[in-house]
């Protein structure tokens, strides 16, 4: 049995400086509700990185606060957001035709479970007091060219998110290319899971058992 409070797990800052890592200068990147909207947070000064919120912005930065706020400026969860300069507004109509017409280099959603062929579920559990609301993911999954996800590694009872087969209701079929969470960084690929990086602490054969699946040991 592994015990995971002596791992010192990435928060969602760890996380989201992961993620901006993998992220070329000038990417359109689009930005899911839940932890992605973090990132925006940690974008570094010296890079340019293009944030697009579905709801109709270009050009997004971290999130207001104080004098800042402006109710009417806001990502996709509603949170009061700031603008770069040279950001744009536009309708969301025209959001989603960036969307589907291809224009979104990168989108980064969280998820419920990932397949070891990249199928992902984000939008319904089995719970049935939960409200399924899929949202813009099932468009933003397929029409963005890469597809990062960004996620706890496990469920609160301790399952693996990373799965051979989705048993939710899938968002979008081999779409994923890359999952990152508070354990490892974990690459889609065409023979499956390929463990890229872990947290100090974890060892390989660790990451393997937790994972519940065959993952490739990427560091060899």
């Amino acid at each position: 049995m592994i015990d995971l409070s002596k791992i010192q797990k990435r928060s969602t800052a760890d996380i989201a400086r992961r993620i901006v890592q993998d992220i070329p200068d000038g990417a359109n990147v689009n930005l899911g509700i839940g932890q992605p909207m973090s990132i925006s947070n940690y974008l570094p000064a010296d890079r340019e990185i293009l944030l697009h919120s579905e709801n109709g912005l270009l050009g997004m930065g971290p999130l207001a606060t104080g004098d800042q706020i402006d109710e009417e400026i806001v990502n996709a969860g509603k949170q009061p957001v700031t603008m770069l300069p040279g950001a744009s507004l536009f309708h969301h109509a025209d959001s989603f035709a960036m969307i589907r017409g291809g224009h979104i280099d990168i989108c980064v959603l969280g998820a419920f479970q990932v397949s070891a062929k990249g199928d992902i579920a984000n939008w319904r559990t089995s719970d049935p007091q939960a409200i399924p609301a899929v949202g813009g993911a099932m468009d933003l999954a397929l029409g963005a060219k890469k597809l990062f996800v960004m996620m706890e590694h496990l469920t609160k009872s301790g399952q693996s998110k990373l799965v051979t087969e989705c048993t939710y209701p899938l968002t979008a079929l081999a779409a994923v290319d890359c999952v990152y969470t508070d354990l490892a960084t974990i690459e889609v690929t065409a023979d499956g899971f390929s463990a890229v990086d872990w947290v100090d602490g974890l060892s390989f054969e660790q990451l393997q058992e937790l994972s519940g699946v065959s993952l490739i040991n990427a560091r060899k």
